[in-house]
């Protein structure tokens, strides 16, 4: 099967922000630039599902206006991360402490007290599960969540064991990548 991982389009909201679960929408023009540029990729019959929040639904909610035979279903466990007291505030005025807590506990620190990588992982990994290897399947979700993809890929449920293990690189807003999914063993 093939998993289609798209990225949300540009939220609207101030740049230098943190934002993980901060429910906020994006911009409707960017939405429908990006559902129309990959709207006609997607396979005929693939499963659409998103994440809870506004912005990524915002896109799914478009690509299926394109493609009105694909069924949408809102999957909270494909939201970003939760960032908990963090949310909605500049990163350059969050304390070097809390992100030097977080380095010293990449996997299982609650950056924000909210969610750790460790719960994302989880999280996204129960998702994957849930995902029939004989059907194609599309998520529009976040940065987190296709980063968290890619490292179970990699190294399936093993620790992160510091920041550099993540994976740095996501799709631009609106962007997607695919991946190959064959049988997995269980994790």
């Amino acid at each position: 099967m093939t998993l289609w991982l798209v990225r949300h389009a540009q939220p609207l909201i101030h740049e230098g922000l943190c934002y993980g679960q901060l429910d906020i929408p994006a911009d409707p023009l960017a939405t429908q630039e990006a559902a129309q540029a990959i709207a006609p990729l997607l396979p005929v019959g693939a499963k659409l599902y998103c994440s809870s929040l506004q912005r990524a639904q915002q896109l799914a909610q478009a690509i299926q206006q394109r493609r009105d035979t694909v069924s949408l279903t809102i999957d909270p466990r494909l939201n970003e991360i939760n960032f908990g007291r963090w949310e909605g505030v500049a990163w350059d005025h969050i304390p070097k402490a809390a992100f030097d807590q977080w380095m010293l506990d990449f996997d299982h620190h609650r950056f924000g007290g909210a969610e750790c990588l460790r719960d994302l992982l989880l999280r996204v990994d129960q998702a994957l599960h849930a995902l029939t290897t004989r059907e194609d399947a599309i998520w529009v979700t976040h940065a987190g969540v296709i980063r968290a993809v890619t490292y179970l890929q990699q190294y399936g449920l093993q620790s992160i064991a510091t920041a550099a293990t993540w994976p740095a690189e996501a799709p631009a807003f609106g962007g997607w990548q695919c991946l190959a999914l064959g049988q997995r063993e269980a994790s």
